[in-house]
């Protein structure tokens, strides 16, 4: 027997992995992506959302793109993985992104292939939009410098291509290194940690939805993991996965306060 089992739980709650199944709409995040959408619709250019770690900037970067309906974007996500990505190798990735098939060598047809595209996307009545999540990593003025070049692509009634960039607040330095593609943000969102109100509703929702029994957690339980995840989904997402284990590991009905504070001493958190 595991944990699911003993909690009779159809599957994991609390996983790190997106599962749009688990989205947890806060008002924080439908405002963000309503506040997005109008960007995009408005063909504004470059938006930025900046969050610390673990606030749910993937999560929200993967609910946005589900919203952009095929019919009317052509939408892709580009995750950062590495911080040593060269001008030409992201340009290639976002010209393949777009649906270009054979991608150039040079960056002058590239950029040329990326406005071909961009002009049949917006003949087929479509929008074209880019997100892209650890854009931190990019510490490059030539990245930075190129980005501004893709964003001079215009027509009547706006830019060519939308640039969704997702990011830690070192995002703010990088952009500095062109300054002139800094002051074309249009739109800059903050993502804060849940409040202590939202913390417990995100808990008791994806208990919810892996088919828990109402009253798992208990009040002083949810309090010391606002406590412990001063709000940040993912943190709140561990210290819960781990206090079902501890719980079943003790055969606790429920998780209580006192299993709370096991789990975040296991985990070297300390409350406020």
């Amino acid at each position: 027997m595991d944990y699911l089992e003993f909690y009779k739980l159809r599957e994991h709650p609390f996983s790190n992995v997106v599962d749009s199944r688990f989205y947890y709409n806060s008002a924080q995040q439908s405002h963000a992506v309503m506040k997005l959408k109008h960007a995009i619709d408005a063909r504004r250019g470059l938006s930025v959302v900046i969050g610390d770690i673990g606030a749910g900037k993937t999560t929200l970067a993967r609910k946005l793109l589900a919203e952009l309906e095929e019919d009317c974007y052509e939408a892709a996500l580009l995750v950062i993985i590495h911080s040593s990505v060269s001008s030409d190798w992201l340009l290639r990735k976002l010209a393949i992104q777009l649906g270009v098939e054979t991608p150039g060598d040079s960056k002058i047809e590239l950029l040329g292939q990326i406005y071909s595209r961009l002009q049949a996307i917006h003949e087929q009545g479509k929008t074209a939009v880019v997100l892209m999540d650890e854009v931190q990593m990019l510490k490059s003025r030539e990245i930075m410098e190129d980005f501004r070049g893709l964003l001079n692509m215009e027509i009547a009634d706006g830019k060519m291509l939308n640039l969704i960039f997702f990011g830690l607040g070192d995002l703010e330095e990088v952009l500095s290194l062109d300054e002139p593609l800094k002051q074309r943000v249009s739109m800059r969102i903050r993502l804060s940690a849940l409040s202590e109100q939202d913390t417990g509703n995100y808990i008791r929702h994806r208990l919810g939805v892996a088919g828990a029994p109402e009253g798992l957690f208990t009040a002083g339980a949810i309090l010391g993991i606002y406590q412990y995840s001063q709000g940040l989904p993912r943190l709140i997402n561990t210290i819960c996965d781990n206090a079902l284990l501890e719980g079943f590991l003790f055969k606790s009905l429920s998780v209580d306060e006192k299993i709370i504070k096991a789990v975040a001493i296991d985990l070297g958190l300390n409350g406020s």
